[in-house]
């Protein structure tokens, strides 16, 4: 073998090796998510600005069907072939993947400190010790109205319970507008739209929710059948044929311009952005009095965590730190309006609509719905059945009185608060 032969491998074998040092350095973490609808997002928003700034970390979103996800990352997670990362749905669902040691206990992971006990509730433990995912949006619930209705019809923004009757009094009263475009045939719908909307204001977002866990109070003491007394007056003015009315039938009806208010989830924003033929505004759920503390779901999502048999968990940790930081949820908040950042750090928000609900935060206190903490692991599940009562009190076949003396006794058959 001549000299130069002799040199031109070596400097092969050299450059190859290198070159193979250079590839197995590349690490590929897995993003599991029910989320496809992101898809475009994560490819062209998210992962490129997280890439760019980490070099040697790649990422893939690789999302599931939304009905599939729960039994397909359960399939996997058993099988040892699920994602490096795992898109968390709130509460149970993901506090029992933590108990089975599928999910890395994350308290400690740089960043958690830039959400409120409130915002880390929905992925930590029942004592508050161990936070398994963070957190990354919520969605907040209010009332989305037509302003050009309310300027055809010289109404204000109401922010009383008096007021918010007289703007749908006058509404009816004129005729060319459905007051308020809402049906109970979905059931969902009344309890989500309807008693989880207004009800934090009656028993005071999260000291009235946390005193139902605790058993000091039920949900026939008065500032819990309130808000059903309220859904109650709701009736006359949500059109005819309401009962038979769905939430695709409800969105219509306002996208359409054929009704003036709709009592609304923040996720709606993207939709009616596309459909409605007229400027939206929104206001929070009115207060019972003038100078009363106003308070809004602010309900808990979507987050995300560390599969605890990830072979990459340092990497995992870098992406989930940057998914803690004030820069992702810029991104993520303004490419999904609607879907609202829980990190404290302020979002600067582009989508006017979206601006006006992430604005409640600075004047009134938040909480997430009621039934969704603890007491729906039973049977029977109060989220459910606080469905269904909504609906009938709604419908007029339950009072409020006998809607909550049923989801208190179905509670009480199951539910026995910790002491």
């Amino acid at each position: 073998m001549t000299t130069k032969l002799l040199t031109a491998l070596l400097i092969g074998t050299s450059i190859l090796g290198t070159t193979g040092m250079a590839l197995a350095e590349d690490v590929t973490l897995n993003i599991e998510s029910w989320r496809g609808d992101d898809l475009t997002i994560w490819k062209d928003k998210l992962i490129p600005a997280f890439e760019a700034k980490n070099p040697g970390i790649k990422v893939v979103f690789a999302p599931s069907a939304p009905t599939e996800y729960d039994a397909a990352l359960g399939a996997k997670l058993t099988a040892g072939s699920a994602g490096d990362l795992i898109t968390c749905r709130p509460f149970d669902k993901s506090l029992e993947l933590f108990k089975k040691g599928n999910l890395a206990d994350l308290s400690s992971l740089p960043g958690m400190d830039n959400f409120s006990p409130v915002a880390k509730a929905a992925w930590q433990t029942d004592d508050g010790k161990s936070s398994f995912c963070v957190p990354m949006a919520s969605v907040i619930h209010g009332f989305i109205y037509n302003k050009d209705a309310f300027d055809k019809l010289g109404l204000k923004v109401p922010t009383t319970v008096d007021e918010f009757y007289a703007v749908l009094d006058k509404i009816k009263a004129d005729g060319t507008y459905i007051p308020m475009a809402m049906g109970t045939k979905d059931l969902w719908e009344a309890a989500t739209m309807g008693y989880q909307n207004i009800g934090p204001n009656y028993w005071k977002g999260e000291e009235g929710r946390q005193a139902l866990i605790k058993g000091e109070q039920k949900l026939t003491d008065p500032q819990w059948v309130a808000p059903y007394k309220e859904l109650a007056k709701w009736k006359p003015y949500l059109g005819d044929g309401f009962e038979a009315q769905t939430y695709p039938d409800s969105q219509n009806l306002f996208t359409l311009g054929r009704a003036a208010i709709y009592p609304a989830g923040s996720w709606e924003i993207g939709l009616f952005n596309t459909q409605a033929q007229f400027k939206m505004g929104a206001f929070p759920p009115p207060v019972q009095k003038a100078g009363d503390t106003c308070y809004i779901s602010d309900h808990t999502d979507i987050g995300m965590g560390l599969n605890a048999a990830s072979k990459h968990p340092e990497e995992a940790k870098k992406f989930l730190a940057w998914v803690a930081s004030p820069d992702f949820a810029t991104i993520y908040a303004n490419a999904l309006p609607g879907f609202f950042s829980l990190n404290s750090t302020p979002v600067k928000m582009e989508d006017p609509l979206a601006q006006e609900f992430v604005s409640w935060r600075g004047k009134c206190k938040s909480t997430i719905r009621s039934t969704y903490q603890i007491l729906s692991r039973g049977t029977p599940n109060l989220e459910n059945e606080t469905w269904v009562e909504s609906a009938n009190v709604i419908n007029g076949t339950d009072t409020p009185e006998a809607a909550a003396k049923k989801l208190q006794d179905g509670l009480d058959s199951w539910y026995k608060p910790a002491k």
